[in-house]
């Protein structure tokens, strides 16, 4: 069979479903080969499918699982439950979940630098911290010109050193993932620069930013802007210091619906395909904004990253729980 006949073939399929298959969540066993949940909504995605592994819960009781971030060093992946005001550790090596940080400002988004070192937004405190090798915490950014940061919601270390984070309002909305407050700024992407710590806004033109990452090359910045206008990804090309031409790049929707489906926390593979926490589960868009693969979850996706020895795990943060699952790439950066 031709590609060209293969492709016509499977877009002749039965609609995809967004409901995940009834299979029990309590076991690591799947209910068959290849798993019923990891579908390919074009052939272009089926190469990162691998056909004899098992979508995992390894863990649950959050109230809602944000921010996973893979420690290579010390094969632990940490991730926050911010209503709970804790960080939780999964590590690797035996499986176990111990409780990392206690309290941990209501943190969100995390992530690690080049130097080894954990970065966090905290919605406590409405600012970016990075935790020192020393156990000191060291004050990233707080505020800007003057007024205080919003809620910092997640971040990404550049190669330069510099930390680029988004700061929309979520945490300071109520009092169940931080603390009331008005917002002093609008909604905004930030870089602090690695070497002076001068913070510059790269761009406000987002009307709630969220889930942040960059290309394998680093040469765009991939936003996902969750606010009430679209709910959509969008995308800037990076020039030095600065971000510009910023332009939608998809509305997702839910596969076999015409439901938008937001992304939140998203993650690049070495190919450029975007990883994106969503509803129902995972969606994962080509560099062009083509939905081309989704993992159906039970629960609402917030983040993902990829993780392990290889870094071949997508790990998954989903509401109350944690899922793991092997895919036939890599991630393109660090964590």
């Amino acid at each position: 069979m031709t590609l060209a006949a293969g492709a016509a073939a499977f877009s002749q399929q039965a609609p995809v479903s967004p409901v995940p298959s009834q299979r029990d969540w309590t076991g690591v066993v799947p209910v068959q080969y290849p798993d019923p949940d990891v579908i390919a909504l074009d052939p272009r995605f089926r190469k990162y499918m691998i056909g004899n592994t098992a979508m995992k819960k390894l863990y649950t009781g959050t109230q809602w699982a944000e921010g996973p971030a893979w420690n290579g060093v010390g094969k632990y992946l940490v991730w926050s439950d911010i209503p709970n005001n804790v960080q939780l550790r999964f590590i690797d090596d035996d499986k176990r979940v111990t409780v990392f940080r206690n309290p941990a400002g209501y943190s969100n988004g995390n992530t690690f630098d080049y130097e080894g070192r954990q970065l966090s937004c905290e919605h406590g405190g409405r600012r970016v911290v990075r935790y020192e090798m020393s156990g000191a915490v060291t004050v990233i950014a707080d505020s800007f010109e003057g007024k205080k940061l919003n809620s910092p919601n997640d971040i990404v270390v550049h190669p330069d050193g510099s930390v680029w984070f988004t700061d929309p309002p979520y945490g300071i909305g109520g009092d169940y993932e931080g603390y009331k407050a008005p917002k002093e700024l609008k909604e905004a992407v930030y870089r602090v620069d690695g070497k002076t710590g001068q913070i510059t806004k790269l761009t406000d033109e987002v009307s709630a930013p969220n889930g942040i990452c960059f290309s394998p090359d680093y040469k765009k910045l991939y936003i996902a802007d969750t606010g009430a206008q679209g709910r959509d990804m969008k995308v800037w090309d990076i020039d030095g210091a600065k971000v510009r031409n910023g332009k939608r790049l998809v509305q997702m929707k839910v596969p076999g619906t015409e439901t938008i489906s937001g992304a939140d926390g998203i993650r690049c593979d070495v190919d450029g395909n975007i990883w994106c926490g969503a509803r129902p589960g995972v969606l994962v868009l080509s560099p062009a904004g083509e939905q081309i693969g989704m993992i159906r979850l039970p629960e609402n996706c917030a983040n993902v990253c990829f993780g392990g020895p290889r870094r071949n795990r997508l790990f998954m943060t989903a509401s109350q729980s944690l899922y793991v699952v092997a895919v036939g790439t890599t991630g393109a950066h660090i964590c």
